[in-house]
């Protein structure tokens, strides 16, 4: 039958033979698509009922084959959305089309060589800040690190304890067990990126609130996560400086007067350490990062007993 304007419809799509993995109701929703019409001629023997001829002679038999309405009916079931890919063996990396490099793995860090200029220069080193909350630990890591003519990487203690999204223990709702994991765990993840980072030519400073009434726990857990090279530097201004500056933060960084006041204290045991300690409570950040800078380059020349 034709239509009155154009070319005659093809016939409707039997099973298979619509795109891979949708079915024709799925392509034309609400239309239950046109009617069978009637057949052009007697229909023949089904194809599992054909004679198949004999082969010739000289000539192996060969299997009969599923029909092509078949054979294309398996595949759409095998490869819709949901059908398994199929498997293929990966193809080597390769570095011209990928950019693949080898890294380094990173081992302990071992002390820095003194540098030939003033300051630090270009030495690739590890570097600890330690103080309490409200010192400015991460300002001048932060001014510090971007200052260095070599690349050198800041890892803040905090930053890497708040990864924890779900489940985060918060020592302000009251220090625990919990509290007390992962403080640890941020700890040993900072000393793998440092090792990391300095086995890969970059230098690292890491900030964190070290009590020297701790220090197996403490310093002696940066020394055992980082290496022998490690130079802990304490940032100490006084107490009024420190809880000004604590006032100015928000979120669960910002402590009680009573907490700063307490961890201000405990901070006061580094003095008779041996330890550099610098009182930036009249410094801006810029003059705190120069002396960091100096007293680093002392610390290479002549390592502090720690």
């Amino acid at each position: 039958m034709q239509h009155a304007v154009g070319a005659p419809l093809p016939p409707p799509h039997g099973p298979g033979t619509g795109p891979v993995g949708w079915s024709q109701q799925a392509q034309h929703p609400g239309h239950p698509g046109p009617p069978a019409g009637p057949a052009a001629g007697p229909p023949g023997p089904p194809p599992s009922s054909r004679p198949v001829p004999p082969p010739p002679a000289g000539r192996p038999a060969t299997p009969p084959q599923a029909p092509p309405a078949q054979q294309t009916q398996g595949q759409a079931q095998g490869q819709g959305w949901s059908g398994p890919a199929p498997h293929q063996a990966p193809a080597p990396v390769s570095r011209e089309s990928t950019g693949h490099i080898q890294l380094p793995p990173g081992g302990p860090v071992p002390l820095p060589a003194p540098p030939a200029e003033p300051g630090t220069g270009t030495a690739t080193l590890a570097v600890l800040l330690i103080g309490p909350a409200g010192a400015g630990k991460t300002t001048v890591a932060k001014l510090w690190a971007s200052r260095r003519r070599v690349p050198t990487a800041h890892v803040s203690l905090d930053d890497v304890r708040e990864w924890v999204c779900s489940g985060f223990a918060d020592p302000q709702a009251g220090w625990n067990d919990q509290s007390e994991a992962q403080y640890r765990l941020a700890r040993r993840t900072c000393g793998f990126a440092a090792r990391n980072f300095l086995a890969n030519g970059i230098s690292c400073i890491l900030d964190d609130a070290v009590f020297p009434d701790r220090p197996v726990v403490g310093l002696g857990g940066w020394k055992r996560h980082v290496g022998p090279g490690l130079l802990p530097v304490v940032l100490l201004p006084g107490l009024e400086v420190v809880l000004e500056r604590n006032a100015a933060r928000s979120g669960n960084r910002r402590l009680s007067d009573e907490e700063v006041a307490r961890i201000h204290g405990r901070m006061a045991g580094w003095y008779g350490s041996g330890l550099p300690i610098i009182d930036n409570s009249t410094y801006d950040v810029e003059t705190t990062a120069r002396v960091l800078d100096d007293i680093l380059a002392r610390s290479i020349a002549s390592p502090p007993a720690w």
